[in-house]
């Protein structure tokens, strides 16, 4: 049984407004309101699921193999979360990419010895989406649904 957070009210399970006060149910109420044993059947099943998956997660941050997990685990929400992670990482990388190409094409106009010092500088900075790839393979091998630091709350590709 779920209950209203601002009134106490108990809820009907397809409610959404409180029928004392008025207010709107939201999915996180009902899972503030579930049960120790809901919740650890639920935790378990997350539990289960990471578990069985942490190989296609894993996969899903090595470029291309990001098919792999997108078409063959697309019902596990482990492995959803880990492919919408590693495609957004990989869309910023190629964005940047591009960016950073044609800002030094751009500037080997001006000069080549600027061009040279930006190309350089932005190759470095590339190594952080490398860094961002591990750490998302550490978080799927550890079974965790941690997002990526800066890009990984950025969009959701898949629910």
């Amino acid at each position: 049984m779920a209950f209203c957070e601002k009134c106490g009210k108990a809820l009907d399970e397809s409610a959404r407004f409180c029928p004392g006060c008025g207010a709107p149910v939201s999915g996180t109420d009902r899972a503030a309101a579930q049960t120790p044993f809901e919740q650890a059947n639920t935790n378990c099943d997350e539990a289960a699921d990471a578990a069985q998956n942490k190989g296609m997660a894993i996969l899903a941050y090595i470029g291309i193999l990001v098919l792999v997990p997108l078409f063959a685990a697309k019902d596990s929400p482990f492995a959803r979360y880990h492919v919408n992670q590693s495609l957004v990482l990989w869309i910023i990388a190629i964005v940047y990419g591009i960016a950073s190409r044609v800002l030094t094409t751009i500037l080997s106009f001006i000069s080549w010895q600027i061009a040279g010092l930006m190309s350089n500088l932005l190759g470095l900075f590339g190594w952080v989406f490398v860094i961002f790839m591990i750490l998302g393979i550490v978080n799927a091998a550890g079974g965790q649904k941690k997002p990526l630091p800066v890009i990984g709350e950025m969009f959701t590709l898949f629910r």
